[in-house]
């Protein structure tokens, strides 16, 4: 807008009014600072002397040689020195045998470990790399240069060239885990699993006692609705307590004989109602010790399996697949309660070994 002045006194004034908009606090940079790269790739001894990478080469294949040595020591720690479990055991042994084992395992463990870091900071190539994130599944020409990659990782780190350093570090690879399989195969009993949890201590007139006191029982002790923790006659006494325990303990429990339901040629396996069960869960083998006297089920607290005593045991919750084995009894001319026979099936969880 302009406003002149009079003519009167020859002034003119001009006034020009702009408008300035909305004010904005962006700044455009104009001195962005410039991407310097990656520094120059520093070359290592091994890099300029094949003497010294022959040097770094027969390090990394001592440090796997290291491991196999460790691996293949706790194996024969474990053979040389073996702990009879079913004797009296030395604490002494015992920690002496563990703690070479332990040694040999970590030895193999530290030998791969130490091996392969060497060779990556002595005879792999040191430059700095940058990989752009990309889709997952691209082109073909993307997935040619994945190929170059890897064909030149392997040209960089001479996996395919360094033939004693590759064969030691697959033999000590393949030796680390033999402490392991054989450790564990260690926990399985010398005999036959069939022969060892299919029979226990119980045997055709074995007396019914008390756990933990060995008190025979007689069926006149065993009230309606009652239940009792038995093992067999002789167990206090035996040289592999905990061993034949874990297989022969017995649940006892007195019903009605109306409410029993045994199929055929199992009605003399009980006595006036009177039924013993095996204790041991056969789902992963955890005590089966609670009873529901209303309900006459057996309850594992582990992982709940339910076992109705009415039907032989039959499973009817939980994840176990079959009935606990049922031990056949009598009772003798004093009133004392006795073992027919031993178990008919193997008692426990199932087995790889097991007939049926």
């Amino acid at each position: 807008m302009a406003d002149h002045g009079s003519a009167d006194t020859g002034n003119a004034v001009e006034i020009i009014a702009t408008d300035p908009g909305p004010r904005s606090a962006a700044v455009v940079p104009t001195d962005r600072p410039q991407n310097p790269g990656f520094p120059p790739e520093r070359k290592r001894v091994a890099d300029l002397d094949p003497a010294k990478e022959k040097q770094q080469e027969r390090r990394v294949v001592a440090w796997f040689v290291v491991g196999i040595i460790g691996a293949v020591g706790a194996v024969a720690a474990y053979v040389a020195f073996p702990l009879d479990t079913r004797g009296s055991i030395d604490p002494s042994e015992t920690r002496i045998v563990t703690l070479l084992i332990g040694l040999g395992i970590a030895i193999g463990l530290f030998g791969i470990g130490f091996g392969a870091v060497h060779w990556a900071k002595s005879l792999m190539h040191g430059h700095d790399l940058v990989e752009m994130r990309h889709p997952t599944r691209g082109s073909e020409e993307t997935r040619a240069k994945a190929v170059a990659v890897f064909t030149a990782g392997n040209e960089e780190s001479g996996f395919s060239r360094r033939k004693a350093i590759v064969g030691t570090l697959i033999g000590a690879l393949a030796a680390f885990p033999l402490p392991g399989i054989v450790l564990f195969r260690g926990l399985a009993p010398k005999e036959d699993a069939n022969d060892v949890l299919r029979h226990t201590m119980w045997k055709k007139g074995t007396r019914l006692t008390r756990d933990p006191s060995g008190t025979p029982i007689k069926a006149s002790e065993v009230t309606l609705g009652s239940a009792f923790h038995v093992i067999p006659e002789g167990l206090n006494d035996s040289e592999h307590k905990l061993e034949e325990k874990a297989k022969a303990a017995v649940l006892l429990m007195r019903l009605k004989p109306e409410d029993l339901n045994p199929r055929k040629g199992r009605e003399d396996w009980a006595y006036d109602g009177i039924v013993a069960y095996s204790k041991i869960c056969t789902h992963v083998g955890c005590p089966v010790a609670l009873y529901e006297q209303q309900t006459h089920h057996l309850l594992c607290p582990c992982h709940q399996s339910q076992f109705d005593i009415t039907h032989e045991a039959e499973v009817i919750f939980g994840p176990a697949k079959r009935p606990l084995p049922q031990l056949p009894i009598y009772v003798d001319d004093e009133g004392y309660l006795r073992a027919r026979s031993d178990f008919t099936e193997p008692v426990g969880p199932s087995f790889w070994e097991r007939e049926h």
